[in-house]
């Protein structure tokens, strides 16, 4: 029995080195390989948008400082990283209202919009962007830049009006805010008809033009009458019922912006509308 024990042993250790040698031998065949090789890659625009919603995440958590040091390395070479950055020092200097941060955030805000201004399409001047002709001419991460870069106008503007309020300041202040929103109206009316390659990063386009379109129209739709006759004449919309429809599509789709999305929305029903 020993002998036959030992011969048995022996051939199945043997066999199972065979296996584990031509399993490892198919693993890292070439054909194998090359298989590996032609699996989807993450492009770094999704890269960029996986690690600031992940940043958000930890600031959800009230992981202040954790959230910023995953932000900042990137902010000189990511617009995603910079306006991120940018947002959470401003959603911050809200909730302190020192001037301090006020100016702080303002001036990371003006470093962020100038990162996305270097991903915009080159012949593309502030503000200039024109829908169908703009955008079928623009590539994806031109769009995305489009789109943060109307951001940042947009949260220039509210710093403007907390840092000081003055007329100089106001007049600014509503420039930056014409200059979004003819940026938003005209990414909206290019991707709600145009079909747009379904992947990974179209949630997070859509998401930020539903921020825009839908933060504009329910703020300007809460002015008095004469008011919004006055800015529906310069180009302004103020339909209450689409702006919230956006904010609602933005904010139940899985998207960066859904956290901004979110928070207006409860800003709008948990007090605005108790007074107003």
């Amino acid at each position: 029995m020993g002998p036959f024990l030992s011969s048995r042993c022996a051939l199945e250790s043997g066999t199972t080195v065979k296996t584990v040698c031509s399993t490892a031998a198919a693993k890292y065949s070439p054909a194998s390989q090359q298989q590996m090789s032609k699996e989807p890659q993450s492009s770094p625009l999704e890269a960029a948008l996986a690690e600031c919603t992940e940043a958000l995440n930890c600031f959800l958590r009230n992981q202040f400082s954790e959230s910023l040091e995953m932000l900042q390395p990137r902010t000189r070479e990511s617009m995603y990283h910079a306006l991120i950055y940018a947002t959470i020092l401003e959603m911050q200097a809200m909730m302190t209202f020192e001037q301090e941060d006020i100016a702080h955030a303002s001036h990371t805000m003006k470093e962020a919009q100038e990162m996305c201004q270097r991903f915009r399409r080159k012949n593309i001047v502030s503000g200039a962007f024109s829908g169908r002709t703009g955008g079928d001419s623009c590539t994806e991460e031109e769009l995305h830049a489009e789109v943060c870069y109307a951001e940042c106008l947009l949260h220039r503007a509210a710093l403007t009006f907390l840092q000081d309020e003055n007329m100089v300041n106001f007049i600014k202040g509503g420039i930056k805010v014409r200059s979004s929103y003819l940026i938003y109206r005209e990414l909206n009316s290019f991707i709600q008809p145009n079909q747009l390659p379904a992947n990974s990063v179209r949630a997070h386009l859509e998401g930020g033009v539903a921020l825009g379109i839908g933060a504009f129209n329910l703020t300007l739709s809460l002015f008095p009458p004469r008011i919004l006759k006055l800015l529906e004449f310069a180009g302004f919309s103020g339909d209450k019922d689409y702006g919230l429809q956006q904010l609602h599509q933005g904010a139940t789709t899985p998207n960066l912006r859904a956290l901004l999305c979110t928070m207006l929305l409860l800003c709008y029903y948990t007090f605005l509308t108790f007074i107003l």
